[in-house]
């Protein structure tokens, strides 16, 4: 999918240790207690753009006052229903998956296009669109919420490449093997 030239297209995930990235009612509020964007600044450094799912859109916008301090470049949201109200910080696509990729990451250049929600995540992976998937396990168990991947998904085998400790933050890097 990419080349030595361009950035890559990356999963980008915080997870409970129990697999969840979202708590019951889709809350997040969990993870400010264990990092911050300054947790592991290189990540932000590296991104270019984000294309996001609307849901997670949602969740970040409630949470903007709490953490508004993550710049991940260009924002596009992929959804079915754009607002009503325009956001200007935000390019709202309803297109297909493959061409809201291929948007998002000619805005990243050659930057790393961070995908974040678990539908848009889960469309990239089926269809192979994604390089590199990067998980922050917390140490924490939810017990209940929105799983790191949703029922039906084909496997899709990965190879680690990279994994750091800061606090208690744990940065898991995988390639997806293509």
């Amino acid at each position: 999918m990419t080349d030595a030239s361009t950035g890559r297209v990356v999963v980008n995930r915080v997870m409970s240790l129990d697999g969840f990235i979202a708590g019951p009612g889709h809350t997040m509020d969990w993870i400010f207690e264990h990092m911050t964007s300054a947790t592991f600044p290189e990540v932000m450094a590296a991104t270019g753009a984000m294309l996001i799912g609307r849901g997670t859109y949602e969740v970040g916008k409630r949470m903007s006052d709490e953490n508004p301090d993550y710049d991940g470049g260009a924002r596009f949201v992929l959804t079915h229903r754009p607002p009503d109200e325009p956001d200007p910080n935000v390019t709202f696509l309803t297109c297909d998956i493959e061409e809201a990729v291929a948007t998002a990451r000619r805005a990243a250049g050659d930057k790393n296009l961070e995908i974040l929600g678990a539908d848009v995540a889960a469309q990239c992976l089926q269809r192979g669109l994604v390089d590199e998937i990067l998980v922050y396990v917390l140490p924490v168990l939810l017990g209940d919420g929105v799983r790191f991947a949703p029922p039906g998904l084909d496997r899709i085998d990965l190879e680690p490449f990279s994994n750091v400790q800061s606090g208690g933050v744990t940065m898991l890097r995988f390639h997806v093997r293509k």
